[in-house]
């Protein structure tokens, strides 16, 4: 099988973990360039093809590029429509791209805040910011996992894996690293029951690495 082209991407990425267990599951191929982060994506020759220095980014034979990595992980399925990745109606492909806005809006991106918060990276914050981020978490974390637990297949989309659950299943890791301790991680355990199931198929191991979950939560920093 032909490659879909070079992406260039940092492994520990949520967007590159998506990509390329997607890539494994449809059974596609795709080169990986070497790659180094915050060096290889600021060279001129880079930024020629990629203005902004995003990754990852995906460039084919016939020079067609893409960035953002929702857009590239819906782009390379589309080769592979028969593994259902992108769902098998017009319903189950709305449904998808629902969940996969709700897990990147709704909890990656204040896992990302949160950390961001608690390293010092946003500067000086009060504590009512900070948990006020993390009670936003919390209540979609509550939602996802109660639905999580209304389904039979333990999957979010027609009783089976897509897009969504590999996307849903980063973005878990993500948090599990960040903002569910131990005792989150009980609390949700819908949510990380759902990881388990995705992250136990042996083509997307590479992709996903070890979780590292952290035991206790990021809490507000006094200092």
């Amino acid at each position: 099988m032909a490659s879909l082209g070079r992406l260039w991407c940092y492994p520990p990425q949520r967007q590159t973990k998506v990509i390329l267990a997607a890539v494994a599951i449809a059974g596609l191929e795709i080169d990986t360039p070497p790659f180094e982060f915050r060096v290889s994506n600021r060279s001129p020759k880079f930024l020629a093809k990629f203005p902004l220095g995003k990754i990852p980014a995906l460039e084919n034979d016939a020079g067609f590029t893409l960035v953002e990595g929702a857009l590239i992980a819906r782009y390379v399925c589309s080769f592979a429509p028969e593994s259902g990745l992108l769902g098998r109606d017009i319903e189950e492909q709305a449904h998808i791209d629902q969940w996969m806005h709700f897990v990147e809006y709704e909890i990656s991106m204040f896992s990302l805040e949160i950390q961001a918060l608690h390293s010092g990276c946003l500067g000086a914050h009060s504590k009512q910011m900070f948990e006020g981020l993390v009670e936003r978490q919390a209540r979609s974390l509550r939602f996802l996992d109660t639905y999580l637990g209304s389904c039979p297949s333990g999957f979010l989309v027609g009783g089976r894996i897509t897009l969504a659950d590999i996307a849903l299943a980063a973005t878990t890791q993500q948090a599990g690293r960040v903002t569910c301790g131990a005792a989150e991680r009980a609390l949700y355990s819908n949510i990380f029951n759902h990881y388990e199931k995705v992250v136990f198929d042996p083509r997307v191991k590479t992709a996903f690495g070890e979780a590292d979950f952290v035991e206790k939560a990021l809490a507000y920093n006094e200092e």
